[in-house]
Formats: structure tokens, sequence, C-alpha cells
């Protein structure tokens, strides 16, 4: 595998979901920056590869066949490039049906409430004019909670999050759940939790895809045309 993956990425945790698997998974890859802030994703040309405007999303030459394929959506890059190098997805088919599992509860439940809670609690008050809400902090503040105490009970039984082995499913929870400061969390009543929080964040491979473009993220919040194009559009 000589010819490197295209990936379209920003250093976001939907981001880092692929950074991370392609650097655990030995991929050479070639960085495209989709700048989100100022509307990058809206392009024509990105749009062919990510029809939903959202990043991240990759081209592999080496596609199925042998012939170039562009995918969008980080739990199908993820399930992708997992089939591809038969890895991080589970030896058996029980252990696939876990991987799958907790792959979709990300993609269902933790991704979108974190998201809702980090924009309802850091986004919302901070637009004109301040948009802050009670309800919906509380709202998404309690089910991410609820979600990090469900993740918690299945780390006392396992040492990742799909069994007794580092998974596909794992790259795609901790780029969330290490932002559980940001989404107004507690761990000390998850101690589970906050042992696969520090093991899995001291991986090399997940420190490296975590420090992607890092210097590229910043604050959006009182950001007015950065808002515009994320939460307007």
């Amino acid at each position: 595998m000589t010819n490197p993956i295209a990936l379209y990425f920003w250093p976001t945790p939907n981001g880092w979901k692929i950074s991370i698997a392609l650097e655990e998974m030995g991929l050479p890859y070639e960085l495209h920056l989709v700048d989100i802030t100022a509307g990058d994703q809206f392009a024509p040309e990105f749009l062919k590869i990510s029809p939903n405007n959202r990043m991240p999303a990759i081209t592999d030459p080496d596609g199925p066949d042998h012939a170039p394929v562009s995918i969008f959506e980080s739990g199908a890059i993820l399930q992708y490039l997992a089939r591809k190098t038969g890895r991080f997805c589970g030896a058996t088919e029980r252990e696939r049906l876990a991987v799958e599992q907790w792959l979709m509860w990300q993609m269902g439940g933790l991704g979108p409430m974190a998201g809702q809670a980090h924009h309802f609690l850091h986004y919302a008050p901070a637009m004109q004019p301040p948009q802050d809400i009670p309800y919906a902090k509380n709202r998404y503040r309690a089910e991410v909670a609820r979600l990090y105490g469900v993740l918690d009970r299945q780390l006392a039984r396992h040492a990742y999050v799909a069994g007794d082995f580092f998974s596909i499913a794992d790259m795609a929870i901790w780029p969330w759940a290490h932002l559980w400061e940001r989404q107004e969390q507690t761990l000390e009543d998850k101690p589970h939790l906050a042992r696969w929080l520090e093991t899995v964040g001291s991986r090399p491979g997940v420190q490296r895809g975590r420090a992607l473009a890092a210097e590229k993220r910043g604050e959006i919040a009182g950001n007015a045309q950065a808002q515009s194009v994320l939460f307007t559009r």
C-alpha cells in the first residue's frame, strides 16, 4: 500500500477519529485541510467527495477492485479502513458485533449529544444575540452524563470498549470523551472511564492523530463569521 490516502480533515472530534485510525493502522496519507470555519466544506470540489458537506472524508486510490473510492461519514470510513487492513475490528464474529454496536453507539448517541452539549453550553450563549437556553443546556449535559455512565459500566467489565482489545470503537469514542470537561462532566464517579481515557490517550498513534494540525484549532465562541458558517448554513 504505497499510494497515500487523501484525508479531508479539520481538527475536531470527528476528524480525529480518522487521523487516529490512519496513524494506528500505519496507512500512508496526505492531508487536505477543510477549514469548516471558512466554509471550505461547501466547495463544489469537496461536495463531490462528501455530499453532506461534512468532514472527515477520504479518497483511497487503491479502493475495491484496485479502483479509487471516496468515502464520507466517519463511521463508514472507520469500518472501511478496518476491513482494508484487517485490524482493529475484532477477530471473531462476536468481537466484530461488539465493535459495531459500540461504534453505532458513538455515531448515534455520544457524538450527537456531546456535540449539542458543546453548542448550547459554549457557542449559543456567545452568539449575538445570546442564546442562553437553560433547558437545552441541562438536557444535553444530563444526556451526556447518562451516556458516560453507560460507558463506565461497560469499561468496568472490559479493558476497552468492545472487549479486551483496542478497536475502531475506541478510536470513535475517545475523541469525544476526552473533552468531558468541556461537556461539564465529572469523572469522580466514573473511575473506569477515567482509566480508559488515560490508557487510550497514551497510545502514540492516538497522540499523533490528535496532534494533527492542532495549531489550526481555535475557539469559535465569539467569532461571528465562523458561527455564521457553522450554524446558519
